[in-house]
């Protein structure tokens, strides 16, 4: 025992080094090495009648050297639906260290934002293309309803600036502020004593871009108008969606990701080919035509604000955030625009550094957590949770196993585009209690599995009782050896204060990241984030949901579908044992993103949108990329903790903690 938990510490000890270290130089990276000094705070938001709605968190990053008497151009970073300001970070740490004054917010309803998505607005109407585009004739603009979520939804690509046809409707709904805080952090960072207001850009990511039109918008013509707008992943519109004579905008980058997952960021197009080039829509904004439009090459002029250029970017959605390719071009766009020059090479870009950095401290952090639960369950009051593993004369054999796994499989992948996404919107939960868009998105897909998975349990006792064969509960992981016929709710909550305490020490570490470094633990993607006080209710909403779901699942996978691999010792027989958990926890997603991008990288167009119509293309199926390893991290956790304490309580509950931490941390809530 002595030796057990010497051994615990010092593998805590590692990893929280480990951690630490990563942290650290990443932090000095996001700080130019010392040429970048980093603020954060929050601005006061109001409604355009002056109510206050609550706070908009913001980063700043200001270089070394600019004062009030050496003054440095400035740029407004915006980023997309279920993000924070910290997606923004490629962009914050190449155009800081190149001497701009970066300011990346979190916009209405994301991060630590405290001002709810419900203030972007909505109305009862949308349109299936782009706006400008649609005529009621052709059944392309259409009358909505159902919840307020989805409303807002439905109406991201439809602007505040744009024509009352489209930004109100009959039943008195508008949108009120589609640059979501955007404006208001545009205004402070005009008004900073050490930015040149005269030299002022915006980029957004996604959602973001509709806000960096918005922005822009709402400043033309003004003294402090942006002299560029980079748009990652932005979708175009004609001149008949707004008041040109009122608006117009200077200098606009577009980056087009070449496999983007959201129709409407490729002009509802199956593929982004040249043929894209050819289309009214993208040659009136380029200002040429058909013959002479082209990717990756600049049109019109910088000094009139007529400069038009669409690089073309071979990646998706998700990743445009990062882009080498698209970040060099934009920070040649900014130099063009404001005539800044930058002592650095656009292609020499550092922030990649920093991400696989806090990528390696989040692995360091959530790998702390086994030894400290090891450490922990030397405790007497947790020893209790270890039980001894079911006896093995019930293990799967390897034809059994495999059915039971192709079904799961199948199961998860079939139900996982409709579930979400009807979850997502149409679910008709409460919206002032379930505040998460995509939580109610997995809500639905939990809760349509567990209602599975329950029938299931129940047909499978009822034909074990029949044949003889039944499994005891203790057989399923839910029971104490010493009663396997009665479910232990006593093992459970033991189980769940065992894991409190556990999740304890990331959360610890998530705070010491945030308050000395600046970091969260993410991967470009936000994943472990510090709470807020709504955030932390809404974390309190969703778990139960899914610390059910995982239970369930636990339950089938790692006790139920046990086999001979689950008793044998070392990291041969942990291997064996993990990989087959794997395959059951996320071969369904896997399913599912080949099923999307196979024929999206054959050029035949995303999957999603061919078999089920872009209604269930977009947001779930670019979160597949981040969901899918976050599910083969859980099966690790999962099979360690099960071999370990012979119940599926302990690492179910762990796993559903930070599934729910994920989903209630940062990402958009009304």
């Amino acid at each position: 025992m002595k030796k057990q938990r010497i051994r615990a510490a010092v593998l805590l000890a590692v990893f929280l080094l480990g951690a630490f270290l990563c942290l650290m130089i990443a932090g000095r990276i996001q700080h130019g090495f010392g040429t970048v000094e980093i603020t954060e705070g929050y601005i006061e938001a109001d409604d355009r009648d002056g109510k206050e709605i609550g706070q908009i968190r913001y980063k700043l990053y200001k270089p070394a050297g600019v004062s009030e008497t050496n003054k440095a151009p400035g740029i407004l970073l915006l980023h997309g639906y279920q993000n924070d300001h910290e997606t923004c970070a490629a962009y914050s740490i190449e155009l800081a260290r190149r001497g701009y004054v970066v300011l990346a917010i979190d916009e209405y309803g994301h991060g630590l934002t405290t001002a709810g998505l419900r203030y972007r607005g909505y109305v009862n109407h949308k349109v299936t293309v782009n706006y400008g585009e649609d005529s009621e004739e052709a059944g392309t603009f259409k009358t909505t309803g159902g919840p307020v979520r989805y409303r807002i939804m439905m109406n991201f690509s439809n602007l505040s600036f744009f024509d009352p046809h489209y930004s109100a409707d009959q039943d008195g709904n508008y949108l009120l502020d589609s640059s979501c805080g955007g404006c208001i952090a545009y205004r402070i960072l005009a008004d900073y004593p050490f930015v040149d207001n005269t030299k002022l850009g915006l980029s957004g990511h996604s959602m973001g871009t509709w806000s960096s039109w918005s922005v822009a918008a709402a400043y033309s013509g003004t003294e402090i108008e942006p002299k560029a707008t980079v748009l990652q992943c932005g979708e175009l519109f004609t001149d008949d969606a707004y008041d040109v004579q009122k608006y117009h905008f200077s200098n606009v980058l577009l980056l087009q990701a070449k496999w983007d997952e959201f129709s409407y960021f490729r002009d509802y197009e199956k593929n982004v080919t040249d043929e894209l080039l050819k289309s009214d829509l993208r040659t009136n904004f380029l200002g040429t035509d058909a013959g002479n439009a082209k990717w990756d090459t600049t049109f019109g002029d910088f000094s009139d604000g007529s400069a038009r250029r669409m690089e073309l970017l071979y990646t998706n959605h998700r990743l445009t955030t990062h882009n080498k390719k698209g970040l060099a071009a934009a920070i040649d766009w900014f130099d063009a625009a404001t005539g800044h020059t930058s002592a650095i090479a656009p292609e020499k870009q550092i922030a990649m550094a920093k991400e696989w950095l806090v990528f390696a401290a989040m692995l360091f952090v959530i790998a702390a957590m086994i030894p400290w639960m090891n450490l922990l369950l030397t405790v007497p009051f947790f020893k209790k949770v270890i039980q001894p593993l079911p006896s093995p004369y019930k293990a799967k054999t390897k034809g059994p196993w495999w059915k039971g796994a192709v079904i799961t499989m199948l199961i998860a992948a079939s139900t996982y585009p409709f579930m979400t996404q009807l979850g997502h919107g149409l679910l008709p939960l409460p919206e002032n209690v379930f505040r998460m868009t995509v939580g109610n998105g997995f809500i639905a897909w939990y809760l349509l599995l567990i209602l599975i998975m329950v029938v299931m349990t129940a047909v499978s006792r009822v034909r074990g009782k029949k044949k003889g064969t039944l499994q005891t509960w203790h057989d399923m992981g839910l029971a104490a050896a010493e009663k396997p016929d009665k479910i232990s709710l006593g093992l459970c909550l033991r189980s769940a204060v065992l894991v409190l305490a556990t999740v304890l020490l990331m959360y610890l570490c998530v705070v010491f990241s945030e308050a000395f470094f600046k970091l969260d633990l993410r991967f470009i993607w936000p994943f472990f984030k510090r709470f807020n006080g709504e955030r932390l209710l809404q974390f309190m909403v969703y778990i139960p949901v899914f610390a059910l779901f995982f239970i369930l699942n636990n339950s089938k996978i790692m006790a139920s579908a046990r086999t001979h691999w689950t008793y044998e010792p070392g990291f041969k027989g942990f291997f064996q044992n993990w990989w087959r958990n794997a395959v059951m926890m996320a071969g369904g997603i896997f399913i599912i993103i080949l099923l999307e991008y196979i024929p999206f990288f054959l050029g035949i167009g995303p999957g999603a949108d061919l078999m089920f119509g872009s209604t269930f293309g977009g947001p779930f199926m670019s979160l597949l990329i981040v969901f899918f390893p976050q599910v083969l991290v859980f099966s690790v956790l999962g099979t360690i903790i099960y071999r370990k304490t012979g119940n599926v309580y302990t690492g179910a509950i762990l796993i559903a903690v930070l599934a729910s931490w994920v989903v209630t941390g940062g990402s958009s809530m009304l």
